[in-house]
């Protein structure tokens, strides 16, 4: 049995859809464990291509038990929406299991988003959200007046919990933005039916997760965004609002520290950004028009969700080092390493230059950071294709000379490297489920009654 976290190691769309829908052969529980809608995950396999929000990438294994965490905001429309067009697919949805703790996306959450960023923009403070309401639902958590998904299968609470925070939201927006009031009725039936819908799908996937954990079952964690937008550790105020490192793992998944095994950081083989926020290694022009571009349909850097341009540059070792400390990486994912194929000279950055002081760790202000300089070192590149290769043996030796200086870099062991979207354009060098650190923890929890009463995804 093992546990393996994948974290996104840079600024998010690092491609660890891929990556889980591939490990996840390995696995019996994949969880989904923070985030929403504003992330997503585009994945292709025999199915075809799909672009994932809330559903664990690992759902396409007819074995797995797919699991949307509790650290998730979960928007029910966004997730039936999902579930429908899996079925309509030919992929069963009858395992997803959604947790009762996890909290709801509520339509006055999107609303006050689009006006708090326009109220920031109109004052040069805007932060780039996705403004479908991710940022105002964790506020409403951590202020303890959150509507959780397990309240909608519970009437009576719903409708005293919706009616107390309603008044609320409705005096900020009526008295502080001008608008119109929201209907508790429309919402509160709204929700109801949501309830309706989703009722055999909602469980306290916490003892489900346990009950894996006691029977040695191999359970891999699935995080969205990247560690660098994390809300204590990311580039603070350019961040998202919650953690998609590690330590939110535990949390967001409800597991203890010591039972996961093995954290594998997802790179790419050069680094993207959507949104505002710094970016020392960012490319301009041609250049950047260029990488943006490589690869198939759904394969170029724009965003899964929003469609915006990622904004492109060389890889950030500075960056992607301190990631790796931060997360306790041991495992490396390189992907989009066929994005590379073509160029002459590759460029990775080793320090940044601040002033006049060289430093080779990251900054914890933006105000320092919009000032660093990347200093970097110049690799020869391969300009060969690579899209083919399933072996590290064939790969050019140049590529072979990058990957392993990345390596270097980071501070950990390369377990994989991807050169396009489909599952068959992928190395395997080490298995992560297999390639654990020498002491390998195991945790067995003490439920009791409870534990052997938790059902499986499906089963009645």
């Amino acid at each position: 049995m093992a546990v393996v976290a994948i974290i996104g190691a840079q600024w998010g769309d690092e491609g660890k859809g891929k990556i889980v829908d591939l490990l996840a052969e390995q696995a019996r529980v994949v969880v989904r464990y923070q985030g929403g809608t504003n992330a997503g995950h585009t994945i292709v396999n025999q199915h075809g291509t799909f672009k994932m929000r809330l559903i664990p990438s690992g759902i396409f294994n007819p074995r797995i038990i797919a699991v949307i965490g509790n650290g998730v905001v979960v928007d029910p429309a966004a997730l039936l929406g999902e579930m429908a067009e899996l079925e309509a697919r030919g992929i069963p949805t009858n395992r997803l299991l959604v947790s009762e703790r996890a909290h709801v996306l509520m339509p006055y959450h999107a609303l006050l988003d689009q006006l708090e960023e326009t109220n920031r923009a109109a004052s040069g403070q805007s932060v780039g959200t996705t403004k479908r309401g991710i940022g105002p639902a964790y506020q409403d958590k951590v202020a303890r007046i959150g509507i959780r998904v397990g309240d909608l299968v519970q009437e009576e609470t719903l409708l005293s919990k919706l009616s107390f925070v309603l008044n609320m939201k409705n005096q900020l927006l009526t008295k502080v933005y001008g608008e119109q009031p929201l209907d508790l009725h429309h919402i509160y039936l709204q929700c109801v039916d949501y309830g309706h819908r989703l009722r055999k799908h909602i469980l306290d996937t916490h003892l489900v997760i346990h009950r894996a954990l006691d029977e040695r079952h191999n359970i891999l964690l699935e995080g969205a965004q990247g560690a660098l937008l994390d809300i204590d550790y990311g580039t603070y105020p350019y961040v998202t609002s919650s953690s998609p490192t590690a330590g939110g793992a535990c949390l967001g998944a409800g597991v203890p520290p010591n039972a996961i095994d093995n954290v594998v950081g997802v790179y790419k083989a050069y680094c993207t950004r959507v949104g505002e926020g710094p970016f020392p290694t960012e490319l301009e022009g041609e250049q950047a028009d260029y990488l943006r571009n490589q690869g198939g349909e759904g394969h170029r850097e724009y965003g899964t969700v929003t469609g915006r341009p990622r904004r492109v540059g060389w890889f950030d070792g500075v960056a992607a080092r301190y990631v790796a400390r931060l997360n306790g990486i041991s495992g490396l994912v390189i992907t989009r390493l066929d994005a590379l194929d073509d160029m002459a000279t590759i460029k990775v950055c080793t320090a940044y230059q601040i002033n006049d002081t060289v430093v080779q760790y990251m900054p914890s202000d933006v105000a320092s950071l919009l000032k660093a300089v990347p200093i970097y070192e110049e690799l020869p590149g391969w300009q060969t294709p690579t899209s083919s290769v399933t072996e590290w043996k064939e790969l050019p030796a140049n590529a072979r000379a990058y990957l392993n200086r990345l390596q270097v870099l980071i501070g950990a062991r390369l377990d994989i490297v991807s050169v396009g979207p489909d599952r068959k354009q992928t190395i395997m060098i080490n298995k992560p489920f297999d390639a654990l650190p020498a002491t390998v923890s195991r945790y067995v929890s003490t439920l009791g009654d409870r534990s052997a009463g938790a059902k499986w995804g499906g089963e009645e």
